[in-house]
């Protein structure tokens, strides 16, 4: 029975992230038809950073009041509720308003789902349910878009079949998880504001998600526009599975190997695919592109990712839940800032000098980053052990 309701869970979570970029292969589309430019394509796609903001910074604790069951019902009722909006006025207005909704679902996710998945599994080893909780999200993220590709790319349409699809299967995910057992205690006066914070050695590892979900950020907002000449807009929803989904095929690599040696190796890794899949984007090569974002979901969301909050969290001590917060924080920056930037350089300056530009940036902030990590020398053993192949 603990199984039965660790997948409830676990189809819960993938329908809300499935949500995120459902709509993702049309931002193009809805651009083209509302007569603006990538520029405001990519503000309505940074709202949904604006709607977990408030929820990651001020609500940390609401689920010590209310529990966690009924923040993953929210957060499906919200992702459904966009799903419409979208279908019934499909532009970048409503896609805004729609990302908005599903960022404060995906932040009311992520703050109750790791602890909600260990208390369904019982007394088995803790890394089991955060494999359940990393693969089922990162599978939505690019579930989504992936199936509306295949429509669109079939038959073109601003409400492609996936949308309908996806309000099914989401309702079912809903009345999966309304009976799920929530036995987490209520404490009417948990703290609700934990401020985020970087201990010393945290920023580093912050920096360094700051870069990958940049260029995550990218490639989910800007690429439909870029492969647009090509007449490949719509398999850019295949490109957002490839830097979504592909890195929790690295996890158990990455778990091998000590945060500051698995985040370089990401750091590495990073501005070399994005130069793939910017060459790809630019020359209309589409194998080069889907290349590119599955080597960058290896560092975006493998060694990066779960290198650097491994990282953070072995230098938080008592402050974990607030360390965290701050990594996060850094991470939404760089998937909201750089986005917007690159956005209005595009509109000003062509795709070629933007996305060369943002190219140089990644580079240099790679570097640093990783020099700065070298210096940590407190796993040089364990390091070369992970290297030799000799850590089981």
């Amino acid at each position: 029975m603990d199984r039965i309701n660790s997948i409830r869970l676990a189809f819960a979570l993938c329908m809300i992230t499935t949500a995120v970029n459902l709509q993702a292969p049309l931002y193009d589309d809805f651009a083209a038809r509302d007569g603006v430019g990538v520029g405001a394509t990519t503000v309505a796609f940074s709202f949904y950073v604006v709607g977990i903001m408030p929820v990651l910074l001020l609500l940390n604790g609401l689920s010590e009041r209310v529990g966690r069951r009924p923040l993953i019902v929210v957060a499906l009722l919200l992702c459904l509720a966009a799903t419409v909006l979208t279908l019934v006025a499909p532009g970048l207005a409503t896609l805004a308003v729609a990302r908005f909704m599903m960022g404060i679902g995906s932040a009311l996710t992520s703050a109750v789902a790791p602890a909600y998945m260990l208390d369904l599994f019982k007394s088995e080893d803790s890394r089991v349910p955060a494999n359940w909780v990393t693969a089922s999200t990162s599978l939505g993220f690019g579930l989504g878009a992936a199936i509306t590709s295949l429509f669109i790319l079939h038959s073109p349409s601003l409400t492609p079949p996936s949308f309908w699809i996806y309000l099914g299967a989401g309702s079912l995910a809903l009345l999966l998880v309304i009976t799920l057992k929530d036995e987490a205690p209520r404490r009417s006066s948990a703290e609700m504001l934990r401020l985020p914070m970087y201990p010393p050695g945290a920023f580093a590892y912050g920096l360094s998600i700051l870069l990958a979900w940049a260029t995550s950020g990218l490639v989910i907002a800007i690429l439909p526009s870029a492969l647009a000449p090509y007449g490949l807009s719509g398999w850019a929803g295949f490109a957002t599975f490839g830097i979504c989904s592909c890195g929790v095929l690295f996890q158990q690599m990455v778990r091998k190997l000590s945060p500051p040696l698995s985040t370089r190796i990401g750091l590495v890794i990073l501005p070399i695919s994005y130069a793939l899949i910017a060459w790809g984007a630019l020359l209309g090569v589409l194998g080069a592109v889907l290349v590119g974002t599955v080597a960058a979901s290896s560092a975006c969301y493998g060694f990066i990712y779960l290198g650097g909050l491994s990282g953070v969290l072995e230098v938080a001590g008592d402050q974990k839940s607030r360390a965290s917060a701050g990594y996060f924080l850094m991470a939404y920056i760089g998937f909201s800032i750089p986005v917007i930037t690159i956005g209005v350089l595009i509109d000003t300056f062509g795709h070629a000098m933007a996305l060369t530009l943002f190219g140089m940036v990644l580079l240099v902030g790679a570097t640093v980053v990783s020099w700065i990590l070298k210096g940590d020398r407190q796993h040089d053993q364990y390091d070369a052990q992970a290297v030799a192949g000799k850590v089981k």
